[in-house]
């Protein structure tokens, strides 16, 4: 099968950061599902993994966002059949997704929305669930209309952000406050559904306070948490929630305790590389995301096509990632 990897851990300027591959076939086995993959999108995990996961000249296959239809099934597979079209993130565990054809266990596959292209759903699944279980397992805000607070999301233009902005929009009664530096991300943000935008490179405190807004409830920091470290502590409510999904340098915890505040990590590969008993909440939370989208209440993040599945596309999205200047996600569609 045709493939994209990388041999050794290069910057992305390098001609051979990323390589154009053959590699055999899979067959599922388990829990398996054989995909044919149709569309796939890009996320900073995959510009992480390629720069600190040296394979020692092995062709490692990157990429945890996909569509396209299920081939064939392992004994112990449920939900689906051959022929289903179906969108997920997968395992970084497993060979990633970056491939002709993929495994993937079917307890954390949903089925593509309807209304959308196999390249508009290859652009939701990882930062889907990412900000579902931030929102709602991390932070455990509750859903329905009437519950009031406010939700600061720091870096609301990026992938993750995108979609949390919609999806606290949609399933909660928060006031929805997202930061970001730029006109067009913060119009982005706005048609979105955010409430306001704030620019997190200023003062974000003075900028809540000319709204009104003394503290935030809940604050979803998905990048630049140590340079940001100062203003959340500030900004944070007492009793209020913090969740962060980035890598930050050292921050000093200690200052939330006379907050009562509590800090909260996500990690939306923790169940599929634990095996953890309630892996397939997975299944059934994108489930609930295609059906939202179906619905028009959600709306796919993409902003960038980069034609093709191959070494020279990704490698302008890897570059394009590792910028900080993406806008949504980047798609990338057949090989």
């Amino acid at each position: 099968m045709k493939a994209v990897a990388y041999t050794h851990s290069r910057p992305i300027g390098d001609a051979d950061a990323l390589i154009d591959v053959d590699l055999p076939d899979p067959s599922a086995r388990h829990h398996d599902l054989l995909i044919e993959v149709k569309a796939i999108s890009v996320n900073p995990v995959d510009t992480k993994v390629r720069m600190r996961a040296d394979p020692a000249g092995e062709p490692k296959v990157l990429g945890w966002d996909a569509s396209g239809i299920v081939r064939a099934l392992g004994p112990q597979a449920t939900h689906f059949a051959i022929g289903d079209a179906v969108y997920y993130a997968g395992s970084i565990a497993r060979p990633g997704c970056n491939s002709a054809l993929h495994l993937v266990d079917a307890r954390i596959v949903g089925r593509k929305p309807r209304t959308l292209s196999f390249a508009e759903a290859a652009a939701l699944p990882l930062t889907a669930i990412t900000a579902w279980e931030m929102l709602f397992d991390r932070l455990a805000i509750p859903r329905g209309t009437t519950v009031p607070g406010t939700l600061l999301i720091i870096g609301g233009a990026g992938g993750v952000g995108s979609i949390a902005i919609q999806l606290a929009r949609v399933l909660t009664g928060l006031q929805v406050i997202a930061t970001a530096s730029r006109k067009e991300t913060q119009d982005w943000c706005r048609s979105l559904g955010a409430h306001h935008v704030i620019d997190h490179s200023g003062d974000m405190a003075a900028q809540l306070a000319a709204l009104g807004i003394r503290a935030a409830d809940y604050i979803f920091s998905t990048n630049a948490t140590d340079q940001h470290w100062k203003a959340i502590t500030r900004i944070l409510a007492p009793q209020g929630r913090l969740g962060l999904i980035d890598d930050p340098a050292a921050i000093d915890v200690r200052e939330l305790k006379q907050k009562s505040a509590s800090l909260h990590w996500e990690y939306m590969f923790a169940r599929p590389v634990f095996d953890t008993p309630d892996l397939e909440q997975q299944h059934q939370l994108l489930e609930q995301v295609a059906a939202l989208v179906d619905q028009g209440k959600l709306r796919t993040t993409v902003s960038e096509h980069f034609g093709p599945i191959n070494a020279a596309n990704l490698t302008r999205a890897h570059a394009l990632i590792e910028s900080g200047k993406a806008r949504g996600k980047v798609v990338l569609e057949g090989f």
